[in-house]
């Protein structure tokens, strides 16, 4: 006997072991374990147990990323049943024919077999399946594949009838992996519709195995964006990436997904599923499987390069990082070298022409946002023109509409239009004062002083970015105003002269000049010689300064009143000219924001939400809605924090209707965010929020420093998302987000993330992974002065472990939540923990029924005395509600403490008193509840529905059948406005009571 480590192997250590490794997580370590095994068992002398070994070896490669190496066990394994058959027992013998189907699959995905040889397996496999008495089903379903491999579109056709046609049974695949097949079939003929209406039992849910729906949900991907479905391709996405991601045996799923990505503009999350995955570009384990991703990243790293990321590093396995250009020519390369060898032995070109076709794939679209965190690798953000109502030059005359085309050598004409925009204030006028400089250089033509001004003040305008180049040119205008005789135009330009040093980091000079001209423009405007509007716009931009030298004011609080009196000032010398200009209207809104936005800032939301709220009726008054989306989105803003949500939802729709196209990426970002934020908190329609959360996601991973803001919109996705029931996408948007909130926001987003992450998990099944949620949730909020949220999650943490079978665990969480709901003075949650364990106590044979029946009478203790103490009516029938619950399942926890029913083998009696007790318990459920009228209805049917059950079980038919009538009785025959689902599943299971008592 051999030995490892000092310890002597037995044929029953080898089995244990086999039966160890079996339950491991598919992968590497797994797979090696299992060879190592088989050499053990060789040395064991025992061919059952080497046969039990070469079967699970079998197992480990195919559910690898090593399939193509089944054939060495799998071949030996046919020799050992030609030796002797009678080694193979019932279950051994349906492994290995059941195998048998995967060589087909293993030999087909490797070029280096030839083709005689895989053919050669198929009558062998028919003729092994014919002796077994099996259907040939699997036997047509491995030809099919091979002709569709081949390209034989006719044999192909022709062996899905067959297949499809002959009879199921139990070596049949799942009919799960049959749909993934043939609606593959479909896909790869351009029949989209007929794929997905294949594939929809498992993308619906109503077909499952360990495979699916991982494979088919990356199958689909594709078809859907060719239908242009992009909702559904995202969320596919979504759920099957977290099911396939890590697993080498769905590589071929893995490269769809990279696929997906770079067919949608989101090249920077493929290159992270390329990275997190490129170990299989390499893999030696099925050569078909490599091909797949070989082929997907060649399209993903040929997308990063046309958008001019060929010098992004891309790390690789073992610490080596290439620049994208040089992976992509490594990976085209193998592909089509890999492709080549498969053609060659095929002689076909099937396999070349297929890899050709996805490396060269085009997008569908610029950019389908996806709600996960990630960053846009091609550039193309929406910039902000920057108009400029408040210093559009006074002097120009109104000008009626001229409609001046591009590239017109009519230089009037282009000199109206542009005039027409500016009094317009309407953002394009910067490119018509464009147009008239261009035309004027062009054709050599001479404008008058006039003219000539308004030219330079707009280049100015035009080169704000760049101070050093603006503020000469805003002074060179003044100049030429001056000289055409505009002393008003002149000051007003040399105040935004002055405005843009001040904010350029010339603060002090900037405003000593700014005031200045402000005493000038009085002046003049005293004089006749300056407009209100020009004087407003100087004395609006010196207070726009004022407003950043706050923070570093003697004393703040003064300095700002005195800036909000000085801003009223402002408001009172526009409305007294509102008149003259239909622009003063916007000068009124302008300084209205500015006012506003100060009050906000200290505190008083009410006041600035009105001023917010008048400055966009004088923006539309003013004919200029661009420039009421700003003051939109601060009201929606402000209306939100003061619970308005109605108002707040009505102004962000607005801005967006507005301005989108004129706001910046997170100014965009921020609006679709309160709109989701707003249709949450009154309830609206989920679908809707998600839409706009994900929107709020998309514009915010467009600009730069905006992680805050992008988590937080996850974060309200994900909450949506669950809402709707999409676990999968949820979770793995809340996955996304929890970086950036634990980075940027506080306990509290971080505990709400975790926690709906939680349910998410365990809705999907994965309890334990839910659990470790709840506790990370739960350990943040125990540092709370409030703890009704550490309770609530040391409770959900329970449940989870509970539904994981950790009962330890789940006992200790539930203890924890017991002792936290008595602190918050909470009888019928702290009731519920208890309840809970002492289910969990049944279990355990070292406590069992004793210390659980123990458990519930604490549990009775603890309601029984809130019931005596006096209380608000809702809060007594809740009371009472829950002493009902622990009655009846206590009465649930004896019965099912027994070992048989009172008419089963119940010498001692022991079932029997155990029933009876159950029924007293009933009862007493059923006259706490009494009461409660009809606000307890349900639950005291409920309890009476368990007491004739309990009553039919000791015999007792006829107070069985008296009970159910009761129930039947108590609802009568009500129809009301709707239906009543639990008064229908009462009248129901009363009933099927009296159906069985005859």
């Amino acid at each position: 006997m051999t030995y490892e480590n000092g310890t002597p192997h037995t044929v029953e250590s080898i089995r244990q072991a086999l039966w160890e490794n079996d339950a491991e997580p598919k992968g590497p370590a797994r797979t090696h374990r299992a060879e190592e095994l088989v050499a053990l068992a060789e040395t064991a002398g025992d061919r059952q147990l080497l046969l039990d070994a070469l079967l699970d070896l079998i197992s480990a490669y195919q559910f690898s990323s090593e399939s193509g190496k089944t054939l060495v066990p799998f071949s030996r394994l046919l020799r050992m049943w030609d030796e002797n058959p009678g080694d193979f027992s019932g279950p051994a013998l349906h492994r290995l024919h059941w195998r048998f189907k995967w060589i087909i699959y293993s030999l087909t995905g490797n070029p280096d077999i030839p083709l005689d040889a895989i053919r050669r397996w198929l009558p062998d496999m028919e003729r092994h399946y014919r002796i077994a008495g099996y259907s040939l089903r699997p036997v047509r379903s491995a030809e099919f594949y091979l002709a569709q491999h081949l390209g034989d579109d006719a044999l192909a056709a022709r062996l899905l009838e067959e297949w499809t046609g002959a009879d199921r049974d139990r070596m049949s695949d799942c009919l799960a992996c049959e749909l993934n097949e043939q609606g593959e079939w479909h896909a790869d003929h351009a029949d989209d519709e007929r794929a997905l209406a294949t594939w929809a039992p498992v993308l619906n849910g109503e077909q499952s195995c360990a495979e699916q729906p991982h494979l088919i949900l990356a199958l689909s991907l594709v078809p859907l964006l060719r239908l242009g479905r992009f909702d559904e391709a995202r969320r596919n996405h979504l759920r099957g990436y977290r099911l396939a991601r890590g697993n080498g045996s769905l590589v071929p799923a893995l490269a769809r997904h990279i696929e997906f990505c770079a067919l949608t503009g989101n090249e920077a999350r493929g290159l992270e599923i390329l990275a997190e995955h490129a170990a299989y570009l390499d893999n030696d384990g099925e050569p078909l499987s490599r091909l797949e991703i070989l082929s997907a990243a060649a399209l993903l790293l040929r997308r990063l390069v046309e958008l001019g990321h060929a010098d992004r590093p891309v790390p690789l396995p073992g610490g080596i990082t290439v620049t994208a250009e040089q992976l992509l020519a490594r990976t085209r390369e193998a592909a089509d070298g890999l492709a080549r060898r498969f053609d060659e032995r095929n002689a076909t070109d099937r396999v070349g022409t297929r890899v050709a076709a996805r490396m060269a794939g085009t997008p569908f679209t610029d950019r389908l946002p996806l709600g996960v965190r990630g960053a846009r690798l091609a550039p193309g953000s929406v910039a902000r023109p920057k108009p400029a109502p408040e210093s559009a030059p006074e002097s120009t005359p109104e000008s009626a509409p001229v409609a001046a085309e591009a590239g017109s050598e009519d230089l009037a004409a282009l000199l109206a239009e542009a005039r027409r925009l500016t009094l317009a204030q309407h953002p394009d006028a910067r490119a018509a004062w464009r147009a008239v400089a261009e035309t004027a250089e062009r054709t050599g033509t001479g404008l008058d002083a006039s003219a000539s001004a308004e030219v330079t003040y707009h280049a100015a305008v035009d080169a704000l970015d760049d101070p050093d180049t603006a503020v000469p040119l805003f002074r060179r205008a003044a100049e030429q105003f001056e000289a055409a005789g505009d002393l008003g135009e002149g000051a007003a330009g040399r105040a935004r002269a002055a405005y843009t040093t001040a904010v350029s980091g010339r603060t002090e000079e900037g405003l000593a000049e700014l005031d200045a001209l402000c005493g000038q423009l009085r002046a003049l405007h005293a004089d006749g010689r300056a407009t209100a509007r020009q004087l407003t716009g100087a004395l609006l931009a010196a207070a726009r300064v004022r407003r950043g030298t706050l923070p570093s004011a003697p004393d703040p609080e003064a300095a700002a009143e005195a800036l909000a009196e000085e801003l009223r000032a402002v408001l009172r010398l526009a409305e007294e000219h509102r008149t003259e200009d239909r622009r003063m209207r916007s000068r009124i809104a302008d300084t209205s924001c500015l006012l506003g936005g100060l009050l906000a800032g200290r505190g008083d939301a009410p006041q600035a939400a009105e001023l917010f709220a008048r400055a966009v009726e004088l923006y539309h008054e003013a004919a200029a809605p661009w420039f009421a989306a700003e003051a939109e989105a601060r009201l929606a803003e402000l209306s939100l924090a003061l619970g308005r949500p109605e108002q707040a939802e009505k102004a962000a729709r607005a801005a967006l209707d507005h301005g989108a196209e004129l706001l910046e990426p997170l100014g965009r970002a921020h609006l679709h965010l309160i709109l989701a934020e707003a249709l949450a908190a009154s309830g609206q329609d989920d679908n809707e929020v998600a839409g706009h959360a994900l929107e709020a996601t998309h514009w915010a991973d467009e600009a730069a420093g905006s992680e805050a803001l992008a988590a937080w919109a996850r974060l309200v996705l994900g909450g949506a998302l669950l809402r709707l029931r999409r676990f999968d996408e949820a979770a793995s948007v809340l996955e996304s987000a929890l970086p950036d909130l634990q980075e940027h926001h506080q306990e509290g987003q971080v505990v709400q993330a975790r926690w709906w992450l939680g349910e998410c998990l365990d809705a999907l099944g994965d309890h334990r992974q839910a659990s470790e949620q709840f506790l990370l949730a739960a350990d943040i909020a125990k540092g709370w002065d409030g703890q009704r949220d550490h309770a609530v999650l040391a409770h959900l943490a329970g449940d989870a472990l509970n539904g994981a079978g950790l009962n330890e665990q789940a006992a200790a969480a539930y203890a924890r939540a017991e002792e936290l709901w008595r602190g918050l003075g909470r009888p019928h949650n702290a009731a519920r923990a208890v309840r809970a364990q002492a289910w969990l106590a049944l279990r355990d044979a070292g406590r069992g029924l004793p210390a659980a029946r123990d458990l519930m009478a604490t549990a009775e203790q603890l309601l029984t005395e809130a019931v005596a103490e006096p209380a608000d009516g809702d809060n007594q029938a809740m009371l009472r509600t829950a002493l009902a619950g622990t009655y009846r399942q206590t009465g649930e926890l004896l019965v099912r403490g027994c070992a048989s029913e009172p008419g089963d083998e119940d010498d001692d009696g022991t079932a029997r008193h155990a029933y009876e007790e159950a029924l007293g318990y009933a009862e007493k459920a059923i006259t706490v509840l009494a009461p409660l009228g009809e606000t307890g209805r349900h639950d005291r049917t409920g309890a009476q529905l368990m007491a004739a059950w309990l009553e039919a079980d000791l015999g007792r038919n006829s107070a069985a059948d008296t009970r159910a009538r009761a129930v039947l009785d108590d609802y009568g025959d009500e129809d009301g406005s709707g239906p009543d689902a639990t008064a229908e599943r009462r009248r129901a299971e009363a009933r099927a009571l009296l159906d069985y008592i005859g």
